[in-house]
Protein backbone atom coordinates (compact mmCIF):
# COMPACT_ATOMS: atom_id res chain seq x y z
CA UNK A 1 0.00 0.00 0.00
CA UNK A 2 1.61 3.64 -1.05
CA UNK A 3 1.68 6.59 1.28
CA UNK A 4 -1.71 8.19 -0.60
CA UNK A 5 -3.77 5.04 -0.41
CA UNK A 6 -2.60 4.73 3.34
CA UNK A 7 -3.76 8.20 3.78
CA UNK A 8 -7.65 7.72 2.51
CA UNK A 9 -9.86 6.68 5.59
CA UNK A 10 -13.62 4.52 4.83
CA UNK A 11 -16.15 5.59 6.57
CA UNK A 12 -19.81 5.68 6.54
CA UNK A 13 -21.14 9.26 5.92
CA UNK A 14 -24.56 11.33 6.39
CA UNK A 15 -25.96 11.14 2.53
CA UNK A 16 -27.18 14.44 2.79
CA UNK A 17 -23.80 15.88 3.87
CA UNK A 18 -23.26 19.76 1.81
CA UNK A 19 -19.11 18.30 0.58
CA UNK A 20 -21.20 15.45 -0.85
CA UNK A 21 -24.10 16.77 -2.51
CA UNK A 22 -21.77 19.06 -3.91
CA UNK A 23 -19.06 16.36 -5.44
CA UNK A 24 -22.19 14.42 -6.87
CA UNK A 25 -23.75 17.46 -8.34
CA UNK A 26 -20.23 18.37 -9.77
CA UNK A 27 -20.14 15.32 -11.26
CA UNK A 28 -23.85 15.55 -13.09
CA UNK A 29 -22.64 19.49 -14.55
CA UNK A 30 -19.66 17.50 -16.02
CA UNK A 31 -21.88 14.47 -17.48
CA UNK A 32 -18.87 12.34 -15.80
CA UNK A 33 -21.33 8.72 -15.88
CA UNK A 34 -24.54 9.68 -14.62
CA UNK A 35 -27.55 9.77 -15.88
CA UNK A 36 -28.47 12.83 -14.42
CA UNK A 37 -29.15 15.98 -16.31
CA UNK A 38 -27.48 19.68 -15.25
CA UNK A 39 -28.50 21.02 -12.86
CA UNK A 40 -29.29 18.52 -10.28
CA UNK A 41 -32.63 18.66 -8.91
CA UNK A 42 -33.00 17.53 -4.62
CA UNK A 43 -35.73 15.39 -5.71
CA UNK A 44 -33.06 13.31 -7.76
CA UNK A 45 -29.96 12.97 -5.58
CA UNK A 46 -32.61 11.61 -3.02
CA UNK A 47 -33.76 9.11 -4.97
CA UNK A 48 -29.83 7.73 -5.84
CA UNK A 49 -28.19 8.53 -2.41
CA UNK A 50 -30.95 9.59 -0.14
CA UNK A 51 -32.64 6.41 0.33
CA UNK A 52 -29.65 4.42 -0.32
CA UNK A 53 -29.06 1.07 1.98
CA UNK A 54 -25.82 2.77 3.13
CA UNK A 55 -23.22 5.85 2.29
CA UNK A 56 -19.53 5.26 2.72
CA UNK A 57 -17.16 8.16 1.98
CA UNK A 58 -13.24 8.26 1.57
CA UNK A 59 -11.51 10.72 3.59
CA UNK A 60 -8.18 12.45 2.61
CA UNK A 61 -7.03 14.63 5.54
CA UNK A 62 -10.32 14.56 6.92
CA UNK A 63 -11.88 15.92 3.55
CA UNK A 64 -14.39 13.83 1.62
CA UNK A 65 -12.56 12.58 -1.25
CA UNK A 66 -15.18 9.82 -2.86
CA UNK A 67 -18.14 8.34 -1.90
CA UNK A 68 -20.23 5.16 -2.60
CA UNK A 69 -23.76 4.10 -1.59
CA UNK A 70 -25.47 0.37 -1.54
CA UNK A 71 -28.79 -0.26 -2.11
CA UNK A 72 -31.37 -2.99 -3.36
CA UNK A 73 -31.40 -2.91 -7.01
CA UNK A 74 -35.05 -3.71 -6.81
CA UNK A 75 -37.75 -4.70 -4.56
CA UNK A 76 -39.04 -7.96 -3.24
CA UNK A 77 -37.07 -10.88 -5.04
CA UNK A 78 -34.45 -8.52 -6.58
CA UNK A 79 -33.37 -6.53 -3.34
CA UNK A 80 -30.59 -9.11 -2.74
CA UNK A 81 -28.84 -7.51 -5.84
CA UNK A 82 -27.48 -4.43 -4.84
CA UNK A 83 -26.70 -1.64 -6.83
CA UNK A 84 -23.69 0.65 -5.99
CA UNK A 85 -23.09 4.08 -7.24
CA UNK A 86 -19.63 5.64 -7.03
CA UNK A 87 -18.22 9.04 -7.29
CA UNK A 88 -14.42 10.71 -6.73
CA UNK A 89 -13.66 14.28 -6.70
CA UNK A 90 -11.35 15.66 -9.82
CA UNK A 91 -8.50 16.23 -7.94
CA UNK A 92 -8.41 12.66 -6.26
CA UNK A 93 -8.86 10.77 -9.14
CA UNK A 94 -5.91 8.30 -10.21
CA UNK A 95 -4.93 8.12 -6.48
CA UNK A 96 -6.00 4.88 -5.14
CA UNK A 97 -9.53 6.57 -3.86
CA UNK A 98 -12.11 4.40 -6.46
CA UNK A 99 -10.05 1.47 -5.73
CA UNK A 100 -10.34 1.71 -2.18
CA UNK A 101 -14.19 2.57 -2.34
CA UNK A 102 -14.80 -0.39 -4.74
CA UNK A 103 -12.49 -2.44 -2.34
CA UNK A 104 -14.57 -1.76 0.59
CA UNK A 105 -18.07 -1.87 -1.25
CA UNK A 106 -17.48 -5.59 -2.18
CA UNK A 107 -16.11 -6.55 1.68
CA UNK A 108 -19.37 -4.72 2.70
CA UNK A 109 -22.12 -5.63 1.01
CA UNK A 110 -22.99 -9.41 2.13
CA UNK A 111 -23.13 -7.79 5.87
CA UNK A 112 -26.15 -5.31 4.58
CA UNK A 113 -27.68 -9.31 3.30
CA UNK A 114 -26.71 -8.60 -0.84
CA UNK A 115 -25.42 -11.54 -2.71
CA UNK A 116 -24.50 -9.49 -5.79
CA UNK A 117 -23.91 -5.52 -6.93
CA UNK A 118 -25.22 -4.68 -10.10
CA UNK A 119 -24.65 -1.32 -12.15
CA UNK A 120 -27.56 -0.53 -14.09
CA UNK A 121 -26.14 2.30 -16.74
CA UNK A 122 -22.27 2.52 -16.92
CA UNK A 123 -21.28 4.70 -20.40
CA UNK A 124 -19.21 3.18 -22.42
CA UNK A 125 -16.75 5.86 -22.26
CA UNK A 126 -16.15 5.55 -18.45
CA UNK A 127 -12.39 5.61 -17.50
CA UNK A 128 -13.55 3.47 -14.53
CA UNK A 129 -14.48 0.45 -16.49
CA UNK A 130 -11.13 -1.02 -16.05
CA UNK A 131 -11.39 -0.97 -12.49
CA UNK A 132 -14.72 -2.64 -12.42
CA UNK A 133 -13.64 -5.61 -15.08
CA UNK A 134 -10.64 -5.99 -12.52
CA UNK A 135 -12.30 -6.58 -9.68
CA UNK A 136 -14.36 -9.46 -11.54
CA UNK A 137 -17.65 -6.96 -12.94
CA UNK A 138 -18.96 -8.79 -16.05
CA UNK A 139 -21.17 -6.60 -18.45
CA UNK A 140 -24.42 -8.39 -18.97
CA UNK A 141 -26.05 -6.32 -20.97
CA UNK A 142 -25.44 -2.95 -23.31
CA UNK A 143 -28.04 -0.37 -23.51
CA UNK A 144 -27.29 1.04 -27.26
CA UNK A 145 -27.92 4.65 -27.49
CA UNK A 146 -28.44 5.56 -23.97
CA UNK A 147 -27.47 8.80 -24.28
CA UNK A 148 -29.10 11.88 -26.27
CA UNK A 149 -25.50 12.04 -27.58
CA UNK A 150 -25.73 8.51 -29.20
CA UNK A 151 -23.85 6.77 -26.40
CA UNK A 152 -23.91 3.69 -25.34
CA UNK A 153 -24.05 2.63 -21.59
CA UNK A 154 -23.44 -1.18 -20.14
CA UNK A 155 -24.99 -3.41 -17.07
CA UNK A 156 -22.69 -4.71 -14.88
CA UNK A 157 -23.00 -7.75 -12.28
CA UNK A 158 -20.39 -8.90 -10.30
CA UNK A 159 -21.39 -11.81 -6.99
CA UNK A 160 -20.14 -11.10 -3.86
Amino acid sequence: MDDVTAAIEIVEVDAHRDDLVELFRGVVERGEGYPQQPPLQTAEYDAMWGKATVVVGALVDGALAGAYYLKPNGPGLGAHIANAGYVVGPAHRGKGVGRRLVEDSIERAPHLGFDAIQFNFVFEDNPARGLYEGFGWEVVGRIPQALPDGRAALVYWRAV
